[in-house]
């Protein structure tokens, strides 16, 4: 009994296909180049997003950071000046701009995303005192992401305030505040602008 089970599983074992012999086997296919004709036909069956390797519309990601740095300095560039009551400030510079944005395909639907941290110089004169006192200084925006600029907060930070008294400089902070609506704006501009991309 032992000895014909043992022989029952030695004839049904896995078997595969095996090329007995080189003269009986089907030739190896031979490369052969598409024509612009081919490539069209193969790919013009269905609209895709993306690259027109994946036409599946499978996870695809684009770097758009250097675009993204580049576009978000420009835009904050131009906010120009502001006036105040006892005084007016300028975005001088984009100190920091550091972040990452992407352009991603998945299942044939495109998402954008990005998270920055910004330092913007701001320089201005103000009446303090009785007479007129340049400031220089600089905006903070920590970290902020797509569909969040409704949160966005600013910290301001003044250069050499201790001298000046205590009143004008939170005076001064908060005019400076000022500057998170145009900010906000143009962050705006930004995300629309990388949503067509």
């Amino acid at each position: 009994m032992e000895g014909e089970a043992v022989s029952e599983k030695q004839t049904s074992s896995y078997t595969y296909w095996v090329r007995e012999s080189t003269s009986e086997a089907v030739p190896l296919p031979v490369p052969k180049m598409l024509s612009a004709q081919d490539v069209s036909n193969q790919t013009s069956h269905a609209p895709t997003l993306g690259s027109v390797w994946n036409t599946a519309g499978t996870w695809e990601e684009k770097n758009l950071n250097r675009w993204a740095t580049e576009r978000i300095k420009e835009l904050l560039g131009s906010v120009g000046s502001l006036e105040f009551t006892n005084g007016k400030a300028e975005l001088a510079e984009v100190s920091k701009c550091s972040g990452d944005a992407y352009l991603v395909t998945v299942r044939n639907k495109k998402r954008v995303c990005y998270t920055y941290e910004l330092t913007i110089d701001v320089k201005g004169e103000w009446l303090v005192g009785g007479e007129n006192k340049k400031v220089k200084g600089y905006l903070e925006i920590a970290e902020f992401s797509y569909g969040e600029l409704d949160d966005l907060e600013v910290t301001v930070n003044i250069n050499g305030g201790s001298d000046m008294p205590h009143k004008e400089k939170y005076s001064i902070t908060q005019d400076l505040k000022s500057f998170l609506q145009p900010l906000r704006e143009k962050l705006l501009q930004f995300e629309q602008e990388l949503k067509e991309r």
